[in-house]
């Protein structure tokens, strides 16, 4: 047994690595702000890690336990440096809140092996997740930055300045993963509180029935055309001599356009995407 700034250093037999130290947020790391950290899920260990999995040969890539033993909670990560304090470690901040750290906690981190994933099961934390245009592709891509995923933690993700929050539903051929060059497929789950239209319906079909009559043209689904009158010019025109508009000028009548405007498909389905071939562009 080694021992590090007062926290225990054990090798059992075999090739595993155990260690124990006081965790951090990425915000409290020295130095110039580490947004990379943030982005991913890998922590930051002390050089002396490195020297001891190297001596003990670990499997690569190497990944890692992360035990709260006081909270009874565990989740796993990559590493991306050595470059902290001897006896610290420094974690993500949705690391410490999935794991219920506080700054300063003790935090256990042993070497672990885990099977290659093969699927992934996410659900976002809100509704926003579906504004984004290619939500599978942005997922895909913020996983790079991941080395293993495990079911039941709630990852962090940052497109566009914001930040998503998704469960970890389901993982597959365990309930912990390595991600590291994988061909994982991926779902979605509905995002918390979304409702799908039949369900509005059903909760607030005593509310539409006059509202149904007024709006008869958009009845007809996602077939169905709304028209929408936009006028091209509202204001008051001025000649640029400064002289004064001449009688036939004073009253210019205002041209109205009438625009085709689309009615929502109800039957929407999400995670699935339909093309009508009505609009191709074949055609």
């Amino acid at each position: 047994m080694f021992h590090f700034s007062g926290f225990n250093m054990m090798f059992p037999e075999g090739r595993s690595f155990h260690a124990t130290y006081k965790c951090f947020s990425v915000s409290m790391l020295p130095g110039n702000e580490r947004s990379d950290v943030e982005k991913g899920g890998k922590i930051i260990m002390p050089p002396s890690a490195l020297d001891s999995l190297t001596r003990l040969n670990v499997e690569y890539p190497m990944l890692f336990k992360l035990t709260n033993g006081k909270k009874s909670r565990s989740s796993h990560a990559g590493v991306l440096e050595f470059v902290a304090d001897e006896g610290k470690c420094y974690l993500p901040y949705w690391m410490m809140d999935n794991l219920l750290l506080e700054e300063g906690d003790i935090l256990n981190i042993e070497s672990v092996s885990l099977p290659v994933a093969t699927f992934s099961k996410f659900q976002p934390h809100s509704t926003d997740f579906l504004d984004i245009t290619n939500p599978k592709a942005v997922l895909e891509n913020a996983l790079r930055n991941f080395a293993c995923l495990t079911k039941g933690d709630v990852i962090a993700i940052k497109y566009n300045k914001k930040v998503y929050e998704l469960c970890v539903l389901e993982t597959k051929p365990g309930n912990a993963v390595s991600i590291i060059e994988c061909d994982m497929n991926v779902e979605f789950e509905a995002p918390v509180g979304y409702k799908d239209h039949s369900e509005t319906q059903a909760s607030g079909s005593g509310q539409q029935g006059a509202a149904g009559t007024a709006g008869g043209e958009a009845s007809g689904g996602a077939n169905a055309i709304l028209e929408e009158v936009v006028e091209t010019f509202k204001g008051s025109g001025v000649r640029l001599d400064g002289k004064k508009k001449k009688e036939s000028q004073m009253e210019t009548p205002v041209l109205k356009k009438v625009l085709p405007r689309g009615v929502p498909d109800y039957d929407f389905q999400f995670g699935l995407i339909r093309f009508d071939p009505q609009h191709s562009p074949h055609q």
